[in-house]
């Protein structure tokens, strides 16, 4: 199933146990989205559709924001909702094949307890209860319905992996991993590079030469016309007038209708922009870049930049090595050169880590052909990220004894790490902090449950996504 969904949502259990957690008491209404009554199915999950109703219910129950989704809309924000609805989905249906159930009296005790309708003197308050419920815009049955539903999932996570109880010898390794203290060597890569104003003139043609092409740049000329109502339609508003001749210049540039024959029929200025190439200082036209990048695809256009329309024909695309005098592009080409040396460098350092081949001796030559002190420190636990980032300090916790590695600091330096001693300690029942390593094994030993457990439902439920229907869906936030 996730192969059909997996651009949608990472895992079944991730997110919907996110929204276990944290039951949402809060609903709104988005004003009839798709109040026409549109039930196109936008999923299918073996016999079971998904509406284009049930996504909006979906929209609404989460509270999103309408304009998140418009302005999110090209980040696949619309996926991602669908992707979730489509985990909630699976989950119940699972629920409903295990036959698993909360009666009234059960419900009704969870309503009871619940602290938000719970007055001063701790009894339940039916005034509480019903203000929430009308605040909310919700009825009774349909308020107890989904917290039925949530409970029914809860339950069901409950039915695949209650009852851990870690053993003593697992929880006194997620303890030593944590909290053993490793001593280390360590070399700061940095004066082993080779310096950007130390690259001859020989080794910068070379490179120039070695990489000729991918070193041209793209010059365009173009012309445009910027479209306002008020340069169409002679007034300011966006109005139905503006956008039927919108949709005509449209259909004209379809039919291969030439740009100046548009320009001259709409009386659009035209405004020329010749060998114009992408460079920092092209902020002022944002859309310049737009045209720019898609050059070779789009000859005539029509961009819509929310204020205005642009109308454009590409005239003339060139490709030429900048001027070898040019100071901004040699100066380019030694960083080029540089990020290179260091690239090599450190993949051959890795390189022989990985094979085994890297020794003490390397690790020493490097100190003292660079003329670099080697320095030593102790970590203390995997949380102490005072010199290393905290990916680093955690690989290096993988490692054992004499191991080598090649970790980063904050600064994005490099630096040849050998570990040189690891001491370590074993927890004790009686120790205070043993509740707290013990949550933590059950916890990864739940997280490999339910990774197995959505590779089950990956095979039991087969996902298939209707791709129209999900285009007009994005299309109407658009």
């Amino acid at each position: 199933m996730l192969n059909n969904i997996r651009r949608f949502s990472k895992t079944i259990f991730a997110k919907i146990l996110l929204v276990i957690i944290i039951i949402p008491f809060v609903f709104w209404g988005m004003g009839g989205v798709f109040s026409r009554g549109n039930t196109n199915n936008l999923a299918k999950i073996n016999d079971e559709s998904i509406s284009t109703q049930d996504f909006v219910n979906h929209i609404n129950n989460l509270n999103v924001d309408f304009d998140k989704i418009k302005k999110n809309i090209e980040n696949n924000i619309v996926e991602e909702l669908l992707g979730e609805l489509i985990s909630q989905t699976t989950l119940s249906m699972e629920v409903k094949d295990l036959n698993l159930i909360i009666t009234d009296k059960i419900l009704n005790k969870y309503i009871k307890q619940n602290k938000n309708f719970i007055d001063e003197n701790k009894n339940f308050s039916r005034t509480k209860y019903e203000k929430f419920l009308l605040s909310s815009n919700l009825t009774a049955p349909r308020f107890e319905f989904r917290l039925r539903e949530n409970e029914l999932k809860k339950n069901l996570f409950s039915y695949i992996s209650g009852g851990l109880n870690s053993p003593i010898f697992l929880i006194n390794n997620t303890f030593k991993n944590q909290t053993k203290k490793l001593t280390i060597d360590y070399i700061n890569l940095e004066n082993t590079y080779k310096k950007k104003e130390n690259f001859t003139d020989q080794e910068i043609l070379k490179f120039i030469d070695d990489n000729n092409d991918s070193l041209k740049e793209k010059i365009i000329s173009f012309k445009y016309s910027k479209i306002t109502p008020k340069n169409l339609i002679g007034i300011n508003d966006f109005n139905n007038l503006f956008f039927e001749k919108i949709d005509d210049i449209e259909n004209k540039i379809s039919n291969g209708t030439e740009i100046e024959n548009i320009q001259n029929q709409y009386h659009l200025k035209t405004i020329f922009e010749k060998n114009f190439k992408l460079n920092n200082n092209t902020g002022l036209n944002n859309f310049y870049k737009k045209i720019y990048e898609n050059a070779e695809i789009n000859k005539i256009d029509l961009l819509d930049e929310n204020d205005f329309y642009i109308l454009y024909k590409i005239t003339d695309i060139e490709e030429s090595l900048p001027d070898i005098k040019n100071v901004e592009f040699i100066a380019s080409i030694k960083e080029k050169l540089f990020n290179k040396s260091k690239f090599e460098l450190n993949n051959d350092i890795i390189k022989k880590i990985r094979e085994k081949k890297f020794t003490d001796i390397d690790f020493n030559k490097i100190s003292q052909n660079n003329f670099i002190k080697i320095k030593n420190i102790e970590i203390n636990s995997v949380e102490d990220i005072n010199i290393f980032t905290a990916d680093s300090v955690k690989y290096l916790y993988t490692l054992s004894k004499k191991n080598f590695a090649l970790v980063a600091d904050k600064n994005k330096n490099i630096y040849i790490v050998k570990i040189k001693n690891i001491s370590e300690k074993n927890i004790s029942k009686d120790f205070e902090k043993f509740p707290l390593y013990k949550k933590q094994t059950n916890l990864k030993i739940q997280n490999t449950i339910y990774k197995s457990y959505d590779f089950y439902l990956n095979n039991k439920y087969k996902v298939k996504i209707n791709e129209k229907t999900l285009e007009r869906v994005k299309n109407y936030f658009r």
